[in-house]
C-alpha cells in the first residue's frame, strides 16, 4: 500500500484585538444581593462558566445560583464562538443557502461557500463537509466588569395582566468588557478540500448529476477558482471513478479532484479572508491583527499549538493527494 505524503493540512494561529462584547450569551438566571433569583443580568459567552454554585437544598432539590460578580475571567474567559466567526467570515453569502435547491447547486459548488464553508440541502441531503476547522476566539485579557443599567419610561404607569399598576422604569445589568485580545487556532483539511463527491454511494454527494453534467460542473469550479487568481492555471478534473488511497476493494465515486494549483489558490483565499476579518456588532468590535500559517506535512494535527519551532510558514512540498482515478 502506497503511503500518502505531502501537506495534509494547513493550520494557523490567529491573534485578534477589539473592545467590548461581540458575541452575547443572553440573559442568565443568577442570584441577587438578597439571595433571590434574578433573570435580568446579561452575560457574554464564557468558556467553562456555569451559573450554579454546586450547592443543592436537600429539602427541595433547589440548585443555588451564583451572583453576577462571582466570575473569574481568567478561569472562565470570554470567547467569540466559531459559529459567529464563520457567519461573519462568509457574510457575503450568509443567506444564499436559504435559496439553494437541487436544480441550482452548481452555482453553490462553484463558490467560496461550496468549496470552503460547506452546506447541507435538507430536501435532498446533498451536502459538502467544510474543510475549514475553526476554534473559538478566546479572550486573553479578562477585562470584564459588572455594569448596572436602567431604562426610563413614561411617568404613566401601565397595567399588568391582573390589572395592577406596574412601573415603566426598569433596572438591569450586564457583564461588559473593555479592551480585548483574542487567541484562536484553525485548520484546513486537504483531503476534504481537494475532492468534491458527485455520488450518493457513500452518502456525501455535493449534488446529484445527470449523464454529461460532470465535465460542466468541473469547468464551472475551475473557472471560479481561476477568478480568484487569474494569473495561475488551476485544474478541476472530473472522473466517474475516484478511489480513496488505501482502500481494500477500490470502490470509487463520481467526482471532481482539484490539482495542487487549485488547492493552493483556495488555501490562500481562505487565509486572506481570515486575515482581513473584522466584526462590529452588539456595541463591540474585533479585528484580526496577525495570522501564523503552518503547512503541516506531519501526522501531528495542529502542531502549531504545542510548538512554533516546527512550523513551516511556506509549503516545502506539494499538497497530499488522497484520491486517484481508476
Amino acid at each position: 500500500m502506497q503511503k500518502i505524503t505531502g501537506i495534509k493540512s494547513v493550520d494557523f494561529k490567529v491573534i485578534a484585538y477589539g473592545h467590548g462584547v461581540v458575541n452575547w450569551n443572553g440573559p442568565t438566571t443568577l442570584a441577587g444581593d438578597d439571595g433571590k433569583t434574578v433573570d435580568n443580568h446579561t452575560l457574554p459567552k464564557l468558556r467553562g462558566y456555569t451559573n450554579l454554585t454546586g450547592k443543592v437544598k436537600e429539602e427541595t432539590g433547589y440548585k443555588y445560583k451564583k451572583q453576577a460578580s462571582d466570575i473569574d475571567f481568567k478561569e472562565t474567559p470570554m470567547y467569540i464562538s466559531q459559529n459567529c466567526i464563520r457567519h461573519h467570515l462568509f457574510r457575503d453569502q450568509a443567506f444564499d443557502l436559504h435559496y439553494a435547491k437541487d436544480k441550482n447547486l452548481q452555482a453553490v459548488i462553484a463558490s467560496i461557500t461550496g468549496l470552503i464553508r460547506g452546506y447541507v440541502v435538507p430536501s435532498s441531503q446533498c451536502k459538502r463537509t467544510s474543510p475549514l476547522l475553526l476554534e473559538d476566539f478566546v479572550d486573553q485579557l479578562g477585562n470584564g466588569n459588572f455594569e448596572q443599567m436602567g431604562r426610563s419610561g413614561s411617568k404613566e404607569k401601565g397595567k399588568d395582566d391582573k390589572g395592577d399598576d406596574i412601573a415603566s422604569n426598569s433596572f438591569f445589568s450586564k457583564t461588559t468588557f473593555g479592551e480585548t485580545e483574542y487567541l484562536a487556532y484553525g485548520s484546513i483539511s486537504i483531503e476534504q478540500l481537494e475532492f468534491i463527491s458527485l455520488d450518493k454511494k457513500f452518502d456525501r454527494a455535493s449534488m446529484i448529476i445527470k449523464e454529461g453534467e460532470g465535465e460542466k460542473i468541473a469547468e464551472a469550479v475551475q473557472n471560479f477558482i481561476k477568478s480568484l487568481s487569474p494569473e495561475r492555471n488551476p485544474k478541476a478534473i472530473f472522473h466517474p471513478n475516484y478511489v480513496r488511497g488505501g482502500t481494500i476493494f477500490e470502490e470509487g465515486e463520481v467526482g471532481i479532484l482539484l490539482d495542487n494549483e487549485a488547492i493552493d489558490i483556495l488555501i490562500q483565499e481562505t487565509i486572506r479572508m481570515i486575515s482581513e476579518l473584522s466584526i462590529r456588532q452588539a456595541k463591540g468590535y474585533m479585528y484580526v491583527d496577525s495570522i501564523l500559517v503552518d503547512y503541516n506535512d506531519s501526522h501531528k494535527m495542529m502542531r502549531i499549538k504545542r510548538s512554533e519551532i516546527d512550523v513551516s510558514e511556506m509549503p516545502k512540498t506539494n499538497y497530499a493527494v488522497y484520491f486517484y482515478a481508476k
